[in-house]
């Protein structure tokens, strides 16, 4: 992808920011769209990434962790069947799919559908720019006064200091959610999220430096708190792993089929057309699907670990349930964690080598990434923004450009917004939509200077 130039044809008809599992299914979907469209037809492309390549939720790739769901809802089998780039090619040209079937599962392991992903990534790597991180969006006019295109400002690979323009007709908003800390924290050797929990482990035991951790402590009572808090027992097999959270054991995740219909595209539809009041419904309804729940598996895992431990005079393994963190102080070799028992207000000073927080993530700021043209977005009567049922928000009616969001949508899409279940049929709706759009993008004639 090149640099803005002042011809027409420089003008891309949608630039994705940000290079995750959606815009990385928008790019397939283009591919595949124009690999059969005539010419004038196809769809001008290109996508930013700041990473210095593709990367999923890299540091929770634990080497035993399976996803949570089925393969065939990875990048397009729910929206072409027929696609090469779905996740069965993936194993045929790895030749491992025989091997697959024999485990007889729907599941496959993280690291390996991270795989999977890196697969097809690198397969539309010419449409992708990457350590290229997007410092401003700034609005176009043409001659009527009509907000024709999205000016799409990064900085230069390796020279911070000088910025590079591109121009588009649409943007798709994909940049992912950052991690969520409980205020004032502030990360460190001793701190961590669990975001970055494989790597930091790695190399406290490269160093030589894991034998030296005597006690964890893990908040959280989520997949992601239990994962880590099993993960680190496993990692370091001389120290103490103590789970901290308000609730008095961990909530079985409901993956049971009509829940998990709740995830279905049609579920999407209903969600859309239904009240503010039936949205806060259904996501307080099915919270128990997503929202700080654990696989039965994990858990049961756990608690017989727990006990095991128990009955040979060893727990390593602990718990302090209807608790929360009240204090961190760090000193020079160590932590001091205050933690109160929430039914008695008591409190007790913990000594810890590590605090790993497991409190999950929360949408990237829109506005801080879109700049001035923020202001172009219509908002509801919550300050949300509005968006339609085709992922293309609602703008001014000054505005023809067109921005997509993915991945930050909850409030319009339902429960699927930050998860993989729709990724596929997500893409496929983007792409009609700038389809049906393109027709009257095209019209517009005169582009002025960047």
């Amino acid at each position: 992808m090149n640099a803005l130039h002042d011809e027409p044809d420089a003008v891309l008809d949608v630039l994705g920011i940000g290079f995750g599992p959606s815009n990385l299914a928008l790019a397939i979907a283009v591919e595949e769209h124009n690999a059969q469209a005539a010419p004038e037809n196809r769809i001008r492309a290109g996508f930013l990434e700041r990473q210095p390549s593709f990367g999923w939720h890299r540091g929770m790739l634990i080497e035993d962790a399976t996803m949570q769901v089925s393969f065939l809802k990875d990048l397009v089998t729910m929206r072409n069947p027929t696609s090469d780039f779905s996740f069965l090619c993936f194993l045929r040209e790895r030749g491992r799919m025989v091997d697959f079937l024999n485990a007889k599962t729907l599941f496959p392991l993280r690291i390996e559908f991270h795989e999977y992903f890196e697969w097809a990534a690198a397969r539309v790597a010419h449409l992708v720019d990457y350590s290229d991180e997007v410092v401003s969006v700034d609005p176009v006019t043409g001659p009527d006064g009509e907000v024709r295109w999205l000016d799409v400002i990064s900085r230069v690979p390796g020279e911070p200091g000088r910025t590079v323009t591109r121009r588009a007709r649409n943007i798709s908003v994909a940049v992912g959610l950052e991690p969520h800390l409980p205020p004032e924290t502030a990360l460190s050797d001793r701190i961590w999220h669990n975001s970055e929990l494989v790597p930091r482990v790695r190399e406290l035991n490269a160093s030589g430096d894991g034998g030296s951790v005597g006690r964890v402590l893990v908040l959280g009572a989520g997949q992601s708190g239990a994962e880590a808090l099993d993960y680190l027992h496993r990692s370091f097999p001389e120290a103490e792993i103590c789970a901290i959270f308000a609730k008095y054991g961990y909530t079985p995740a409901d993956d049971s089929p009509f829940a998990n219909r709740i995830f279905d595209p049609e579920a999407v539809d209903v969600y859309f057309r239904s009240t503010p009041e039936v949205k806060q419904s259904l996501v307080d309804y099915h919270r128990s699907t997503n929202y700080s729940v654990v696989d039965m598996d994990l858990i049961e895992s756990l608690y017989a670990t727990m006990y095991r431990e128990k009955v040979q005079g060893r727990e390593r393994l602990q718990l302090r349930n209807v608790s929360r963190i009240r204090d961190v102080r760090s000193l020079d070799d160590h932590l001091e964690v205050t933690v109160e028992y929430l039914p008695t207000g008591e409190r007790e000073v913990i000594s810890a080598d590590l605090l790993v927080h497991a409190t999950g993530y929360r949408p990237r700021d829109l506005d801080t990434l879109l700049g001035r043209t923020a202001k172009l977005c219509l908002r509801d009567d919550k300050d949300a923004v509005r968006v339609g049922r085709d992922h293309r928000v609602e703008l001014t009616p000054d505005v023809t450009a067109g921005i997509y969001l993915q991945g930050a949508t909850e409030h319009t899409h339902g429960l699927t917004s930050t998860l993989l279940s729709t990724t596929a049929v997500r893409s496929g709706e983007i792409l009609e939509s700038l389809i049906a759009h393109r027709a009257g993008d095209l019209a517009d004639s005169a582009i002025p200077a960047a």
